[in-house]
């Protein structure tokens, strides 16, 4: 029976070799898919680079894709607009810091006593905070904006930062509870044991080993500060206040409401360098983050 046997695996082992190989793509052909979908997604970007790029007197047109003269007179025009693009550019970092610095600490408190803590209540209380995950932003800007006014922050970058806190906490909660509980407890316990308090074996033991989560919570804070366009329409009314992406709503033509799309696109690529640059420098923090707490 054993000879039977092994005679009919060796005729069957060519035919799954066949069945497999006809299905099997050689490494060419997988390169070629790479490259066509990061040329799909690259193309966008190199369109804007190249509309940047143009003089002004050509970009009042329709956009083109191969520049006949190349000219850096779109990103001087930028200057023009309102109280200048130094102005915009500042609100967006103050906001956006803000806005880091306000998640990333308490999200990491919350998540670390999530994790690490048992008390009453604790699973109820998690369970809300994932709730909130499900409630959209439109749908609770009229209660924001009241109380923005009641305590006298409405119209101001201070404001904004804490509407844009309140709106990344459930998530970043989330991920630095899954980047704690991913630590294991023993580690704790001996820090414990050898006299180390709750507060310095969080800061020197816990916090370290969680470190890419909070790089996380800070690339999504960042981003969603730097980029977010209708809060700031919202609650925001003095134009010396505005972020980056309600310049982009000035950038228009003086007959008809023309679009200058070279002014608009160097725009863009100011908008978008921060973001791309940061996102290159710490991806590997980033992916890191996002498995936390999956594996255990």
């Amino acid at each position: 029976m054993s000879v039977v046997a092994a005679s009919t695996e060796s005729v069957a082992a060519p035919e799954v070799r066949r069945e497999r190989s006809r299905f099997s793509l050689p490494a060419i052909g997988w390169w070629i898919i790479c490259i066509c979908i990061a040329v799909l997604f690259a193309l966008p970007l190199l369109l804007s680079l190249v509309s940047s790029l143009r003089p002004p007197a050509v970009s009042q047109g329709s956009p083109q894709l191969i520049p006949r003269q190349i000219s850096f007179g779109n990103f001087h025009g930028l200057n023009k607009l309102g109280s200048g693009i130094t102005d915009y550019v500042r609100n967006s970092v103050e906001v956006a810091l803000a806005t880091v610095i306000g998640t990333v600490v308490l999200a990491t408190l919350a998540g670390f006593g999530f994790a690490k803590f048992r008390f009453f209540g604790r699973r109820l209380a998690f369970l809300a905070v994932i709730l909130m995950l499900m409630i959209p932003f439109q749908a609770i800007v009229t209660p924001l904006y009241v109380l923005l006014v009641k305590v006298h922050l409405s119209d101001s970058l201070v404001g904004l930062a804490a509407v844009y806190i309140t709106y990344q906490l459930p998530f970043s909660i989330f991920v630095m509870r899954n980047a704690f509980s991913a630590v294991p407890d023993a580690l704790q316990e001996s820090a414990h044991m050898d006299g180390c308090g709750t507060w310095r074996g969080f800061t020197k033991i816990m916090l370290p080993l969680a470190k890419p989560g909070a790089i996380t919570v800070a690339l999504f804070a960042f981003f969603t500060a730097w980029n977010e366009f209708f809060a700031a329409l919202i609650f925001l009314s003095n134009q010396g206040k505005y972020t980056l992406p309600i310049m982009l709503t000035l950038i228009q033509g003086q007959q008809y409401g023309q679009v200058d799309w070279g002014l608009l696109q160097a725009g863009v690529m100011v908008t978008m360098l921060p973001c791309i640059i940061i996102f290159i420098t710490l991806q590997r923090y980033y992916v890191q983050g996002m498995l936390s707490g999956s594996v255990k």
